[in-house]
């Protein structure tokens, strides 16, 4: 999934990005409210996780901004600042949720998760088609019993295919969600992970949950192939 990180502390934001990447989430980063506007209008965001204290739009404002403008992703508010009057406006602006610094990374991703279950569809705890699943809090995937070793972008990559399964994908749309803003290579980078995925989940166990669609993209089946 992909995540906008909006924070001016670069030491906070570097900890974080890298946490979060090694957890197989794609993060882009903004050192300040304005180049944080720009980027959540510019690309599809699962999440956006922006400091209260920013330079150029603090981060009050930018939730409103995005609010405003039609942009429900959901959003987890950090901030230094402690106090109900400050939780209540970061709610009231349109924050999702809010955490306070300092905090503990493993509260954080677990704040992540819940936000990424929410929203018009439905969103478990665990994912599953047929008798393929992924816990994304415990990053273990399978087929019934028999647990399938992923690297982290793989595990992204199936995590955003279950999530949207049964619905046609473009490699737009993959490249958008699994990739960060700064790829800049060959979009067939999706076709080589597709095809690692499908030794993976598919050919062990002579499955085809994986589709691909002439002209359009890939599908994941809902019944797991």
């Amino acid at each position: 999934m992909r995540i906008l990180l909006v924070e001016d502390d670069a030491h906070l934001a570097g900890a974080v990005g890298r946490g979060l990447r090694a957890d197989g989430f794609a993060v882009d980063l903004a050192r300040d409210g304005t180049e944080g506007r720009w980027l959540a209008g510019e690309n599809a965001y699962d999440l956006i996780v922006m400091d209260i204290m920013l330079p150029g739009i603090n981060g009050f404002r930018l939730c409103h901004a995005l609010r405003a403008g039609g942009n429900w992703t959901p959003i987890l508010m950090l901030t230094a600042k402690d106090g109900e009057l400050d939780e209540a406006e970061a709610l009231d602006t349109g924050a999702d949720d809010y955490l306070t610094k300092p905090f503990s990374y493993i509260v954080l991703l677990a704040r992540i998760r819940a936000l990424l279950r929410r929203g018009g569809a439905t969103r478990p705890a665990v994912l599953r088609a047929g008798d393929l699943y992924l816990d994304p809090a415990t990053h273990r995937a399978g087929r019934a019993d028999v647990p399938i070793a992923l690297s982290p972008r793989q595990f992204s990559l199936l995590e955003y295919l279950m999530r949207r399964a049964g619905e046609p994908l473009s490699k737009a749309d993959i490249l958008a969600h699994v990739w960060d803003f700064a790829f800049n290579g060959d979009a067939n980078i999706v076709e080589v992970y597709i095809l690692q995925l499908r030794r993976k989940i598919d050919a062990p166990f002579g499955r085809n949950a994986i589709k691909t669609l002439r002209m359009v993209g890939y599908r994941l089946d809902v019944d797991g192939g």
